[in-house]
Parts: structure tokens; sequence; C-alpha cells
């Protein structure tokens, strides 16, 4: 599906109706991989409408020239949500970049949001200043990393856990080539911290966000950490803060059963919240 909007069209992919949830990916992939994480939980659940988009630059929606940084960025995602589900609330749900764009929504719509998913959340732009725990592997297994492809070579430097199982779901939720995105345009803003990072202080909320909110952090993440995420807590006074052993950046495969039972109660809480349980 395609949603056009003055300056950019942006694709996105929508199941179910009801309350809107906003699925915002990472950064250098695509949509595909929020799908595979997030429609297991709606199988049994009704009532939500699931709302994919792929950002700028990444899977089908272009990285226009008019697009230099992040602020930017969550304009676009601002005047999309307006465009797909004018005037309704909703919740929102983002992994690694696509967490801290979700952080930039509470910011500026927090009473609009009924409910906040922050999975292996990017807290800062800057990669040195991060606090970083060291990179280990937990669970190795050698003829699995001889035997791997350069693409599953690249999701294996990402795992704590070396396990065919796991690597083939994420294999399967990798961008086609088609839908690679414009690696020009991520450069361009990921290499640079300043065109990387919002230009507001996005962890100073100008009030708290009282929907319920989990924040979910790898304890081996050795990409953004789980320190810095601890920082914004008090600014969710109804959140979950989770940080899961055996799992890195990628935890949403790695504790998989972890992941949905705890999404599955944070989407209990959401629908206490904003009614849809009545």
């Amino acid at each position: 599906m395609e949603c056009k909007l003055e300056d950019i069209t942006v694709h996105y992919e929508s199941f179910g109706d009801g309350r809107p949830i906003i699925m915002l990916h990472g950064w250098s992939i695509n949509h595909r991989h929020m799908v595979h994480e997030m429609e297991p939980l709606f199988r049994r659940r009704q009532g939500w409408k699931r709302v994919y988009l792929d950002l700028p630059g990444h899977g089908r929606t272009p990285g226009e020239d008019w697009i230099t940084n992040q602020d930017q960025i969550l304009g676009v995602v601002l005047d999309f949500i307006d465009a797909v589900v004018p005037g309704q609330r909703f919740s929102v749900a983002g992994a690694s970049a696509g967490a801290y764009l979700a952080q930039g929504l509470a910011y500026r719509r927090a009473a609009s949001i009924d409910g906040l998913l922050l999975t292996a959340p990017l807290m800062v732009a800057d990669d040195a200043k991060r606090t970083l725990p060291p990179r280990v592997v937990l669970v190795e297994d050698p003829d699995l990393a001889s035997q791997a492809t350069e693409a599953e070579a690249q999701l294996l430097e990402l795992c704590v856990v070396q396990d065919r199982g796991l690597l083939d779901k994420l294999t399967a939720a990798l961008p086609s080539e088609e839908e690679s995105g414009d690696q020009g345009f991520q450069s361009r803003i990921r290499e640079n911290p300043e065109n990387y990072a919002f230009s507001f202080d996005v962890d100073a909320l100008p009030e708290p966000l009282v929907a319920p909110t989990l924040i979910l952090c790898g304890r081996q993440d050795s990409v953004v950490g789980y320190r810095d995420a601890w920082a914004i807590l008090e600014h969710y006074p109804r959140a979950t803060f989770a940080v899961l052993d055996r799992s890195g950046h990628l935890l949403a495969v790695e504790q998989e059963d972890l992941f949905r039972a705890l999404v599955g109660e944070w989407l209990d809480r959401v629908e206490e919240w904003a009614g849809v349980a009545q």
C-alpha cells in the first residue's frame, strides 16, 4: 500500500481492524522484521489495526534528497500517522532506531498515545557515547559459522546464541534485494551523529507519558546496550523495564518466548487502559 504525502510517498502494510498500532522498524532494514516479530501476537487477539511502514530510505519508501536528518524522518512519520489514522489515538511499537523514533512520537504526541513498546531501543545516537557491555557469544556453533553465507555471517555477528533455527528466522525477515532501500541515504544520516540524533533532547519529555509502556533490552546487547535506557524510566510511570539474559540486539528472536509473553502482557495493559477490552 502507498500513502502519498506532500513531499514523499510512504510504503506500508496494514493488517486487521480496530485500535491503531504503528510499527517502526530498525535502521538499514524494512518493515518485514516487525511483521515477523509482532504478527504472531495477534493471531488470537482481535481489535487491533497493525500498521507497518517503511521509513524514508528503507524498503520501498524513497530516501528523498530533502530529508537530511532524524527530525525530518520523525516529521514524515507524524504526517503518515495523520494521513492513515487521522484524528485517532494510537499505540507505537519501535525496535532499535525505530524505538528512538517512537520516543520522538512520545515527545511530540504524548496525549494521543495509548501505549508504547521499545524493543532494544537506540538511546544514544552517537556510537562513541553509548554505554555498552562487551561483545560475547554465549552459545557458539563453529560449524554454523563456517557454513554461513555472507548475509548469515553478518547476522551471526549480532547473535548471542548461534543456532540454525534462530538464524533461519532472522534470515526470513531480511529485506529482499528490491526492498533493500537507499543505502546511500541511510549512510548519509547514519554516519553523522548530528544527522542521526534529534535536534531536541528526546529523553526530557515535556510531560510524563502516562500510557502503559514496555522497555525491553538485551543484557548482552553490544550494539545499543541497556544501561542508557534505564535513565528514561521516570518519564514513563506506567513502564515495565526488562533486561533479558541470553539476548543481544536481536532479543525478539533470541528470547522469543519471553518477548511474546511480555509484549502480550503489555497489550493487555494497553487494552485495559484504552477500554478496548470492554
